[in-house]
């Protein structure tokens, strides 16, 4: 009989796999491919924010310094909900198609799948954020105090946390309606509390504290910053690193959260 030990297998995939560039690039690269070919996606993407700008523009047509004040903010705010849209569906749609199992069967950790779709999203958040910017200021003739390219720096963080909020609430949804669903439970509460409609130190104090917990507060703190000031401010700096650790921290949170399948 033979008494050789049998040694264990030393090939096996860590529990958990470091996170590999070209894993992330290839991911990445594979996510934009896909979106190429849907037209409709990339116009819902690059348009939308356009499109509403222009509409908020006409609406404040004989009252031009409500759409300077109100149309800084929503520079912000449109590309995140797009953004939260348009992530949270197609995640969703690779689980549900079975992609997603497919790809983590493969050398492939959760990390680098959750960057990858963030770069390839965020490449489509810097287009974004940079026409509807470009438009709001040279077309539409948006008036604000500071630098053109703090409020891209705002919108563009601002779109980057919409993109890591979608890959967040997409490993909760079972179908892409449930996906739309959880908009008015993730951005409609930051909308109505983010000073937007009503400054913060105005509510009541439970919600003022509250508030203060969201991000997209600060993203509306950052861009009335620039509004206002021509000079980048420590409050503006504060409201800018805030949005970013809390697009860092949610993309973190995905990651350890993301499901192979749908149940």
């Amino acid at each position: 009989m033979s008494t050789r030990t049998r040694t264990p297998n030393r090939t096996a995939e860590p529990a958990t796999r470091a996170i590999g560039p070209h894993r992330t690039l290839a991911t990445a690269r594979r996510v934009l491919r896909q979106l190429s070919h849907d037209r409709r996606t990339i116009a819902l993407l690059l348009l939308l924010p356009v499109l509403l700008l222009v509409l908020l523009y006409y609406v404040f047509d004989a009252d031009r310094r409500s759409f300077d004040s109100i149309g800084a903010s929503l520079l912000g705010i449109f590309p995140m909900i797009t953004m939260f849209l348009v992530t949270s569906i197609a995640t969703l749609r690779e689980r549900t198609t079975g992609t997603l199992e497919r790809l983590l069967a493969m050398p492939l950790g959760k990390a680098d799948l959750v960057l990858g779709y963030a770069l390839a999203f965020g490449v489509l958040a810097v287009v974004q954020a940079s026409l509807a910017t470009g438009v709001a200021v040279w077309a539409l003739d948006l008036d604000f105090a500071g630098s053109p390219w703090l409020l891209l720096l705002i919108a563009l963080l601002d779109a980057l946390l919409g993109t890591a909020l979608g890959l967040f609430v997409s490993a909760f949804a079972t179908s892409e309606f449930q996906a739309v669903q959880f908009m008015p439970a993730v951005i409609f509460p930051q909308l109505l509390l983010c000073g937007l409609f009503a400054p913060r130190d105005s509510m009541q104090p439970v919600l003022e504290a509250v508030s203060h917990a969201l991000p997209m507060s600060y993203a509306v703190d950052g861009m009335t910053e620039v509004l206002h000031h021509p000079d980048v401010t420590g409050d503006f700096v504060r409201d800018a690193l805030v949005v970013a650790g809390s697009a860092l921290l949610v993309l973190v949170v995905g990651a350890a959260t993301l499901r192979r399948r749908t149940t």
